[in-house]
């Protein structure tokens, strides 16, 4: 039995939609599985060379832990792994192998498990679903922890929306990104957010994207984490003059996403010149939005 995954890379936050907010993007990472006689991994594309071979793969670390929680032995397997999503990008590399860990083993040991309880056991796992959902379920999605349950839905979007992507050269730990935010925050503040995470949903929805431009802004993450990424915020301006409706860090960062009606090369070309004149290679990533989530094929 080969098994085939694809899983699309994801933008978290969205600009106020501090851990709520996620986008599927068009950008996918596709692992062929097949029975071995133990557990090995091979990384083609992005992270070859960087992402262990073996049993530490945080596919096989996934799908060891889905076993585990069912109480079944996993059979070893191979995963040829084909890699479009950079790592430590804000592109939810990390969201795509817990995923695609947790479908293999889904599969491999005969549990059956729907697509909600996979759904909550990713985000156990990532700590938060704002990847994992849309990642699983495809398209713009909101999502909520009760009592250990996510509670996420898909957001119809009203219009074709260009996404540009600009990846620096540079490395901040998703630890670092944490610990940059604030312990107490003001009811303001609080209130600004939820008014404008509702307002981007709704953007979104009707594609508005002047409304779009208007609300993707944010008091609670992006500030403190800006602070850590050299060039980012000139970044951000210069897609806005070059044509952008909207920009956000995407995720954490070090990544911008911007969006725009229409692929436009001058916003690309912006927040790669500022990022290179904070001495970063940048790499840009034009892209639409996937209304697809994961996908598995079974031969």
């Amino acid at each position: 039995m080969n098994i085939t995954i694809k899983v699309p890379a994801t933008s978290a936050n969205l600009g106020p939609g501090f851990d709520t907010l996620g986008l599927a993007l068009d950008m996918w990472n596709e692992t062929t599985v097949t029975p071995a006689d133990d557990f090995s991994v091979q990384v083609n594309g992005e992270g070859a060379g960087r992402l262990s071979s073996g049993r530490n793969n945080l596919i096989v670390r996934t799908a060891h832990r889905l076993a585990d929680r069912v109480g079944k032995m996993l059979p070893p397997f191979h995963a040829n792994c084909v890699n479009q999503i950079p790592l430590s990008s804000g592109m939810g590399s990390s969201a795509a192998a817990i995923l695609t860990g947790l479908l293999t083993a889904n599969v491999l040991i005969g549990s059956s498990l729907p697509g909600e309880e996979l759904l909550n056991f990713a985000a156990e796992i990532e700590g938060h679903a704002d990847n994992v959902a849309p990642a699983l379920l495809g398209g713009l999605v909101v999502s909520t922890l009760e009592k250990k349950k996510v509670i996420a839905r898909q957001i119809p979007i009203g219009v074709d929306i260009h996404i540009t992507i600009a990846l620096p050269d540079f490395y901040l730990s998703t630890k670092q990104a944490r610990a940059a935010l604030p312990r107490k925050i003001t009811m303001k503040d609080t209130i600004r957010n939820i008014s404008r995470a509702v307002l981007v949903t709704e953007a979104f929805r009707t594609g508005d994207l002047i409304l779009l431009g208007e609300t993707m802004t944010d008091t609670l993450h992006q500030p403190y984490r800006l602070k850590l990424i050299p060039g980012a915020q000139s970044a951000m301006d210069g897609a806005r003059l070059a044509g952008a409706a909207a920009v956000a860090l995407s995720g954490a960062g070090p990544s911008v996403i911007a969006f725009s009606s229409k692929a436009e090369a001058g916003i690309g070309e912006a927040m790669k010149r500022t990022f290179g004149g904070a001495g970063f290679k940048v790499r840009i990533f034009q892209l639409g939005v996937s209304s697809r989530g994961a996908d598995i094929h079974i031969q």
